[in-house]
Order: C-alpha cells, then sequence, then structure tokens
C-alpha cells in the first residue's frame, strides 16, 4: 500500500500507552533519533492512527484500561493493513508468562520497564532495519516477476539473473533469521531459539529413553548497581565477557542463550544424572568468582544459578524455564552466588503465594479487614488503660486470617500502606466513638502498628493529620507502635518524622523491645514514650534467674531514660505478680483478654474488673 510519510527520509512509529509520561519519555527520546513518533492512548486511538498513516513500528504497553496491550496485538495482526508491523512490548511486567504470551500474540520483541534508553534505541532500529529489509525483499520480488513477465523472449539472460536474485534473497533470509533468532550484543542465541532447541530436547527425550538432559537458568548478582555507577557501555562490555566465561565453562554440545538482560540460558544435552548438572554450576559459580578485567575497570560479578531436570512430564519447553527460573529465585533468596535445584513443591508454593497475594489486592478493594482490640492494663491502678488495635482479614472462602499469614504478602507489594492508613483511620474513629460514652475510662489510649513501610511516604505527616482532623480524637490519646526495624530504614529521616509525630502529643511506643538491634544509642536519639517488652521474654521470666533478669533490666531501662515499659503476652498470675514487683507500668496478654471484636469492647469496660 503507498502513502504519504509526515517525511519521507524518516521512520514512522506508534506508541501505545495509557499513561502520558511514559508516551512523553519515550517520544523525546525517538523523535532525539530522527523518527517520526505518533503517540496513542488506547486502542481507538491506535486505530484511527493507523488508518491514518501505517506506522513502520508499533511499541506497545500491555497493562491498559478495556482493551489491554495483548489484545490490541492480536487485532493487528489480524487486520490484514497491519499485519506486518512489527509490534515491541514495553511493559513493567518481568514475569516469562507475560514474556511468552507477549510473543504468541504475535510481539517481535520485550522491553521490561524500566527500561534502558540505548536498549530501546537498539531493539526499535533492529525491527526498523528487519522490516525495512522484509520490504526490500517484496519490491524484489514483485521486480523480479515483472521484469520475467517481460523479457520472457530473453529465457537464457532472464534464468541467469533470477538465480543472482534468488541468491542474494537467501543470503538476506539468511541474514534476518539469524538476526532474529541471536542476541544482537553477544551473539548468543536469543530466548526464541533457546526455547526452540528445548523443546527439541524435550521430544527426544519422549522418544529416547536414555535420554536426559537438565536446564539451567542463570541471573547476575547485583549487575544493576555496576550497570548504573560505571554506565551501559561497560555494563554491555561485562555481558559480553560474561557471556564469553560462561562458553568456555561448557562443552561444544551445550547451549548457552542470552534470555534478556543479564539472564542466562543453559541446555546440557545427554548427561547421565542431576549431579553432572550440578558439577557444571558448582564449575560456573567458581570461574565467575574471578575478577572480569574489563577495558577501564575491573569487576567482581557472581550469579545465582536454578537448575532443572527435563524429563517427559512437561508438555511445553517454557514450563522447563519457568521452573528453572522459580530455583534461580530460591536461589538469590538463599543469599545469592549460589544454585538451587528445583523441587516441584516450589511451583506449588509460587502458585499458591500468587493466589495470595491476588486475593489480598481484592481484599483491599472490597475492605475485607476487620480490627480486633486487645486492653492494655495499667499495673499501677489495675484498670484499663487502652486497646491496642490488631488488624485481621476476613477472608470469604477461609474465614478470619491472623496477620503473621498476610502482613509479609502485604509488606512485600506494597499493599501494607494502604491496609496501615486504614487501620489507623478506623481505630481513631472508634477512640472517638467509645470516648463519648460515659462508662469509658478517661483518657482511653488506642495503640496502632505502623509498618517501616509507611514511613518512607512523603505525605505520612500530612495523612496522619487528616486523620487526626477527621476524627477529632486527642492525639494525646493516640499511641503508634514502632519496630526498631523502622529506625534502621533511614536514621535522619525517621528522627525527623517521629520527632513531628511528637510534636503532635502523639506517643510513641518501641514494639517487640530486645528482639532487634536494641542499641541504647537509638532510645537517646528518638523520642520514644514507651518501650514494649516482646512476650518470648515475658514467657521465659520465670524460667530461671538469668532469663528473668532480662525483664528487670528493661524495665530499669525505660524508667531511666523517662519512659513507661509495657510487658505483652502476660498468660499467668505469677508472671503478672513478678511484673508488679518490678514495677512494670503496663501489660496485656490472654491473662486480661484475647483480642476482642469491636461490638465486644464497651461489655468489656462495663465489667470494669481491677486487676
Amino acid at each position: 500500500m503507498n502513502y504519504k510519510q509526515l517525511d519521507p527520509y524518516k521512520k514512522d512509529i506508534l506508541i501505545i500507552d495509557d499513561m502520558a509520561d511514559n508516551l512523553r519519555v519515550l517520544s523525546s527520546i525517538l523523535a532525539r533519533e530522527g523518527y517520526n513518533v505518533r503517540k496513542a492512548l488506547n486502542w481507538q486511538m491506535a486505530c484511527t492512527a493507523c488508518q491514518t498513516l501505517l506506522p513502520d513500528l508499533i511499541l506497545l504497553d500491555i497493562m491498559m484500561p478495556e482493551v489491554d496491550g495483548y489484545e490490541v496485538c492480536q487485532r493487528f495482526k489480524a487486520w490484514e493493513l497491519t499485519s506486518d508491523i512489527p509490534v515491541i512490548f514495553i511493559s513493567a511486567l518481568d514475569d516469562v508468562f507475560d514474556k511468552v504470551k507477549a510473543f504468541k500474540v504475535g510481539g517481535v520483541d520485550y522491553i521490561t520497564k524500566p527500561f534502558e534508553l540505548e536498549e530501546v534505541l537498539v531493539r526499535v532500529k533492529n525491527q526498523i532495519e528487519l522490516r525495512t529489509a522484509r520490504i526490500e525483499i517484496l519490491t524484489l520480488n514483485a521486480e523480479l516477476e515483472q521484469r520475467v513477465k517481460q523479457r520472457t523472449w530473453e529465457l537464457e539472460k532472464a534464468l541467469q539473473k533470477l538465480q543472482i536474485e534468488v541468491s542474494a534473497r537467501q543470503k538476506l533470509q539468511g541474514k534476518l533469521l539469524d538476526m532474529a533468532l541471536h542476541d544482537a550484543l553477544t551473539g548468543l542465541p536469543n530466548r526464541i531459539l533457546f526455547i526452540r532447541r528445548l523443546g527439541k530436547a524435550l521430544n527426544r527425550a519422549k522418544e529416547e529413553s536414555n535420554y536426559q538432559f537438565a536446564v539451567l537458568f542463570l541471573d547476575c548478582d547485583r549487575f544493576k548497581v555496576v550497570n548504573d555507577s560505571l554506565g551501559h557501555l561497560v555494563g554491555d562490555e561485562l555481558l559480553i565477557s560474561i557471556a564469553n566465561r560462561l562458553q568456555s565453562c561448557l562443552t561444544t554440545d551445550s547451549t548457552l542463550a542470552r534470555l534478556g538482560g543479564d539472564e542466562f540460558g543453559i541446555l546440557l544435552e545427554d548427561i547421565k544424572d542431576i549431579r553432572m548438572a550440578i558439577q557444571i554450576a558448582d564449575y560456573i559459580l567458581q570461574q565467575l568468582s574471578m575478577s572480569f578485567k574489563l577495558s577501564r575497570y575491573e569487576v567482581f560479578m557472581n550469579v545465582s544459578i536454578g537448575i532443572n531436570w527435563g524429563h517427559q512430564g512437561y508438555d511445553q519447553p517454557e514450563y522447563l524455564l519457568r521452573d528453572a527460573d522459580t530455583a534461580m529465585y530460591r536461589a538469590k533468596d538463599s543469599g545469592r552466588a549460589r544454585y538451587h535445584v528445583f523441587d516441584p513443591a516450589m511451583h506449588e508454593e509460587v502458585i499458591k503465594a500468587l493466589e495470595k497475594e491476588n486475593d489480598l489486592r481484592r481484599s483491599v478493594e472490597k475492605q475485607e479487614f476487620v480490627i480486633y482490640y486487645q486492653p492494655i492494663i495499667s499495673l499501677t491502678t489495675g484498670k484499663i488503660s487502652g486497646f491496642e488495635a490488631l488488624v485481621r482479614w476476613q477472608h470469604p472462602i477461609h474465614g478470619l486470617i491472623a496477620p503473621t499469614e498476610f502482613i509479609p504478602v502485604a509488606e512485600e507489594t506494597g499493599l501494607i500502606n494502604i491496609i496501615n492508613m486504614w487501620v489507623l483511620q478506623s481505630a481513631c474513629q472508634q477512640l472517638r466513638i467509645w470516648q463519648s460514652h460515659p462508662m469509658t475510662p478517661k483518657n482511653l489510649s488506642i495503640s496502632v502498628n505502623l509498618s517501616a513501610k509507611l514511613f518512607l511516604q512523603t505525605n505520612f505527616i500530612t495523612q496522619v493529620d487528616q486523620i487526626i482532623k477527621d476524627t477529632q480524637i486527642d492525639p494525646s490519646n493516640l499511641e503508634l507502635e514502632i519496630t526498631e526495624t523502622v529506625i534502621m530504614e533511614n536514621n535522619n529521616e525517621i528522627k525527623v518524622i517521629l520527632q513531628q509525630l511528637k510534636e503532635r502529643k502523639i506517643k510513641l511506643i518501641m514494639d517487640d523491645f530486645g528482639t532487634g538491634y536494641s542499641s541504647l544509642s537509638y532510645l537517646h536519639i528518638f523520642p520514644f514514650n514507651a518501650l514494649k517488652i516482646d512476650k518470648s521474654f515475658v514467657n521465659r521470666m520465670l524460667d530461671n534467674q538469668e532469663n528473668m533478669g532480662l525483664v528487670p533490666a528493661m524495665i530499669s531501662i525505660a524508667a531511666s531514660m523517662g519512659m513507661s515499659a509495657i510487658a505483652e503476652g502476660v498468660e499467668t498470675q505469677e508472671q503478672l505478680e513478678q511484673l508488679k514487683s518490678l514495677k512494670c507500668d503496663f501489660a496485656q496478654g490472654y491473662l486480661f483478654s484475647r483480642p476482642i471484636a469491636q461490638n465486644m469492647v464497651m461489655d468489656f469496660i462495663a465489667l470494669a474488673t481491677k486487676w
């Protein structure tokens, strides 16, 4: 199809992304490189843009409303006008499933966000060149056919010319195929070719009972640090050196591939057992532990390796690679610079973790959380002084789930901030309701645990101020419990934030004192009102004199610094009497009450029990 270009000397690129910032950044980058760049926020805009002018290349995001990137790509491939336009996916999704799906729906390449400038430009250039070459081939064929029709009477001369043209075409096709199946930087087979060879190995294993193979998935440890600090040119040089050293560790019948970024794959064929794969992994770790002497720097680099034993139980080669990838992440979690052999139970763990994460995301949207309240008792008066707010997940299928089962997932996914602020808002609202009741003790306090991640939010103090304003509680009745991890995150910034909370008369409690770093210097630097003694010390308090000695020491430390001491996990009358004799200020635990539902709090207060 003939159409008029915006500039006949420039290639046209269409970027499809619902994020305006992403469009702006990519557009400016590519425009500076001399491309015509057009932008679309969704499928409708993209369709209109292609009807107006066919682009030479499409850069496509995956996560978009209404019609996602996968569907957009499928529609373009089904549309005759756009079916041969190459599509490069650019997405923050980094899972192997997402990448495989992208290639299945017709994508020619996949770039992971946050992307590197040089990588985007190189891949765009490669695909533009590939498309240009394909168009040249089509044009060449059309011209050839026309010449054959016009000069049939010059059969001998035309045949000779045809042979030359066919030869040129074959060379060009060979070059295109080589480019499509090999990594441009290292020259190694790429993911596509690796998956093909993996598929052949799998089929051979099903046909030949004595043929065995293994897959290794390698990911460089701390490569991003080198790349960011020394520059991408040094990073590329390092990747080439790593590829060369890995190749030297393998036999000629093994396949080494660069899967993308700093990830490599190895196919070991005709091996006897898993021990041979482990020996090779050990040898690779040994060889990579030696420094890489680059043109300007000497760099140390290592890898984490996942090993998967190839067997007939797999239906697709992608699953073999997926499980090797899973084992690699287990190696990273175990300390890096090591290998881990895949166990089928690991895949089940990953699936369950993903299901829990998805459930948790839905629960945040549907607000499937409830707060239970555990009373805090003043050991001076023997009466209730306040309540600690404890969040629970009211799962629609699995029932009430304790925080120990979902808080780690919430921390990892970033959902903890939303949950934390919801708990703080709800607890303050409830405190305001209780305080309006005549039976409620004067100055009843509410205590809320805060995640370390919450303190990294720039608007944290603003959010706290808004909650206090909305609920109209007295800030002096609000207590925020903070673990020592919070302090270690960013010493100076946390000190400023804690001081701002202190200025608002909010009380600060160091939670689980004695279980973490327990540096007394922190107690001098940060404005805490109380120390909470972890229940593990309280539980062992009466076992022997040595263990009991920790609790008196903690109470003395708190008193010497003008802080209160709160003992948690009190379960027996003997523990209570011992804490009273040590002049501990406050206590909480099953001896007084388990955490109770919101509607039972006033009944508990009405009992007016004195301990």
